[in-house]
């Protein structure tokens, strides 16, 4: 096994660059030095150095923040499935579209930050772990399961132990004297299928966020909107749909009430089973600043209205709208924590049920270990 190499940030990035320009299936006609001495470095030596590169590459996107910042990577480096063989060109323009933006702004400011964060992993992946000598990635799940646990919450070993089947969780929920299934996932929301409505946060002035941030509003924006073969933006049809309905209150540019909810259609999110987002006015900025403020009774009002609406609304669609799908509002960019929305939320939900609604409820969060704190929160048993 070779020694391990001293890592050189900028070295490495500049290695990365000329994968990303030949793409997997040019590997072999790189001198990748540095990216070979990774690869070999964790592993024992295989026949040529072009297949552990590209495992090891794929491990590291892999360890990325699920979302748009994996997605860009994939297709950037021609890791995503189906685009081992694609021109460098094309595969720029697909993570461009990932955020949203034209190729040119992409090449100049997301894709450098795209692959920096690839970079990062690598020298993670790859680190020396002690005076012994490095340890590496011991298997295709990352490093060594001690090195990683290390640093975990009881809540993140916990989703550990039962990650097989962590994304997805039929709970048993008590609920005035009786038990109600609520369907929790732990994956990003524009991952969900055939669930009617999907609730997002959203701030007063009921603005959807950029397509290319991380928020549950603009992951939706993201998936809503109708693209052309090649990935190009068609219509942002959730954003012109929000905006017609302001337009038709008189609020188009003004502040709305908190725990306003208005509905639009859910745009090409319709293709996995989704009809409607109702967007929910929770976060109010503040002045001066890029922050916002939530109130957790916003957040209970606001999921009241989301549930009176899907009861104003259910029986206007063929076949009737039954479930719904509920983030922990405000507890992104909102601050607020994630218990203390979930507290706030279920009080609405909870009323509703027990006055005998009988809505297939969902809740969705980013990770497992949200999932357990969700679960536990509840008083569940899982089923």
């Amino acid at each position: 096994m070779p020694d391990s190499p001293a890592f050189d940030h900028a070295a490495v990035l500049a290695e990365l660059r000329a994968v990303r320009r030949a793409g997997p299936v040019r590997l072999r006609e790189l001198d990748l030095p540095l990216l070979g001495a990774l690869a070999q470095a964790p592993a024992p030596r295989r026949a040529g150095t072009s297949g552990v590169i590209e495992d090891l590459l794929r491990r590291a996107v892999g360890e990325l923040e699920a979302g748009t910042l994996r997605e860009a990577a994939g297709y950037s480096l021609g890791l995503a499935a189906g685009t081992s063989d694609w021109p460098a060109a094309d595969r720029r323009k697909r993570a461009a579209a990932v955020y949203g933006v034209s190729v040119e702004q992409f090449r100049h400011h997301q894709e450098l930050r795209v692959l920096a964060r690839v970079v990062d992993e690598l020298g993670r992946l790859t680190r020396p772990s002690g005076p012994s000598g490095p340890s590496g990635p011991s298997g295709p799940s990352g490093p060594p399961e001690e090195e990683r646990s290390e640093a975990w919450s009881p809540e993140q070993r916990a989703a550990a132990e039962q990650a097989p089947s962590a994304t997805h969780r039929l709970l048993s929920v008590p609920c005035q004297g009786r038990a109600v299934p609520v369907r929790l996932h732990a994956h990003p929301v524009d991952l969900l299928r055939d669930v009617d409505v999907v609730v997002s946060s959203s701030n007063v002035y009921l603005a959807l966020a950029e397509a290319y941030k991380s928020s549950v509003s603009a992951a939706l924006r993201r998936a809503g909107a109708l693209r052309g073969p090649t990935g190009d933006l068609i219509e942002d049809r959730i954003s012109t749909e929000l905006r017609q309905w302001l337009d038709r209150h008189g609020s188009l540019g003004r502040p709305v009430l908190p725990a306003t909810v208005a509905p639009t259609g859910a745009g090409a999110l319709a293709r996995q089973g989704i009809r409607r987002i109702y967007h929910a006015a929770v976060a109010l900025p503040r002045p001066d600043s890029n922050d916002y403020d939530v109130l957790p009774a916003d957040v209970t009002r606001a999921a009241t209205r989301a549930l009176a609406l899907l009861t104003e609304e259910h029986e206007a669609f063929d076949p009737p709208l039954r479930s719904v799908c509920f983030p922990l509002l405000g507890s992104g960019r909102g601050g607020l924590p994630a218990e203390v929305s979930l507290a706030a939320l279920w009080a609405a939900v909870e009323a509703d049920l027990s006055r005998g609604a009988d809505w297939e409820v969902h809740l969705v969060v980013r990770h497992p270990a949200q999932a357990a704190m969700v679960a536990r929160h509840l008083g569940a048993d899982r089923r």
